[in-house]
């Protein structure tokens, strides 16, 4: 939140968890039958569209449990309503999430959400109107598919109360497939909420992908459980490093918008003080935030290469690539 130069009036959090596949027999990895390996599945919790990651917590292979995913909720909520009482809060994730433990929660602390929601029979029997008037409408007109989308009340017995359910209901030439979300949300068309709210959770695991495969966060291969979250706590600083210098280049340059394995060009300064027993390294101390020229970056880039062809004293010395 300190990130942000004013108190946002909404903010939209993704929750997702990935698979880390360790090198041996480190604390916490278990067994995952989805994904047939040993793993972790630590947590990633997003503000997707400000690209900047909120936590990043290492966990045991299995699926959050309906305690865990409350545990994660909690301080969260607690945090943001601390510094922006006003703001709106808004969680997405997957069906995994939806227990009725963390939709209590949500709904107790004035949190809206957006979950997946796994299919039952009781749900899908309140939907087969319109599923059937889809699989009609596909065989008539025999497209490649037909999309129709339907809104209802559910109340599955472990909740405490009814809450909406959408229903996205897709009939093609392989067959009728229904898929549901949860949301406590009182506005919206059910194409929306599906379509634009929910499916743009999407974006959470282009996310993780910069941060997983691009920055090597799955490096987890110490044997205890707190070495490998410290490593993944340091990995997030540099993801929150290079972001903020992708940040901060101007909008016209097409480097604002390449993936962190493009952004190589990070310059460090410090001094060597060499000693007759040791050798120490000093840092420099955080520069004073300036404001960067809109001129595109390409020239610098290519003033630098010429400066180099021409046999000058190099400069990448000052660079680190």
């Amino acid at each position: 939140m300190a990130s942000y130069d004013e108190p946002s009036s909404s903010v939209t959090l993704d929750i997702h968890d990935t698979c880390n596949i360790p090198h041996g027999h480190q604390q916490l990895s278990l067994f995952n039958a989805h994904y047939d390996e040993r793993c972790f599945l630590p947590i990633h919790v997003y503000d997707t569209e400000k690209s900047r990651l909120v936590a990043g917590i290492l966990r045991t292979g299995k699926t959050p449990s309906r305690g865990e995913v409350r545990a994660h909720l909690h301080p969260l909520t607690r945090s943001i309503r601390k510094s922006w009482p006003a703001s709106r809060i808004l969680f997405r994730g997957e069906g995994h999430y939806a227990w009725p433990e963390a939709m209590a929660l949500c709904d107790d602390h004035g949190v809206d959400y957006v979950f997946g929601l796994p299919g039952t029979k009781p749900l899908s029997k309140k939907v087969d109107g319109m599923a059937d008037a889809v699989c009609v409408e596909c065989a008539i007109d025999d497209p490649d598919g037909v999309l129709g989308y339907a809104e209802t009340r559910h109340c599955a017995k472990s909740w405490d109360r009814g809450r909406c359910a959408i229903a996205r209901i897709e009939a093609t030439r392989l067959g009728l497939d229904i898929r549901f979300v949860v949301t406590n949300l009182p506005y919206g068309a059910p194409q929306w909420l599906y379509d634009s709210l929910y499916c743009a959770r999407g974006q959470a695991e282009n996310l993780i992908k910069l941060h997983k495969t691009q920055l090597s966060s799955d490096r987890t291969s110490c044997r205890s459980a707190l070495a490998n979250q410290l490593r993944l706590v340091s990995h997030t600083a540099a993801y929150w490093q290079v972001l903020r210098v992708r940040d901060a280049i101007p909008a016209p340059c097409d480097l604002a918008k390449v993936k962190f394995s493009t952004l190589r060009l990070l310059k460090a300064a410090g001094r060597v003080i060499e000693t007759a027993s040791r050798v120490r390294l000093a840092p420099s101390p955080p520069p004073v935030p300036k404001p960067i020229s809109s001129a595109p970056c390409w020239p610098r880039c290519s003033c630098l290469a010429a400066h180099e062809r021409r046999g000058s004293a190099p400069l990448t010395s000052f660079l680190s690539l």
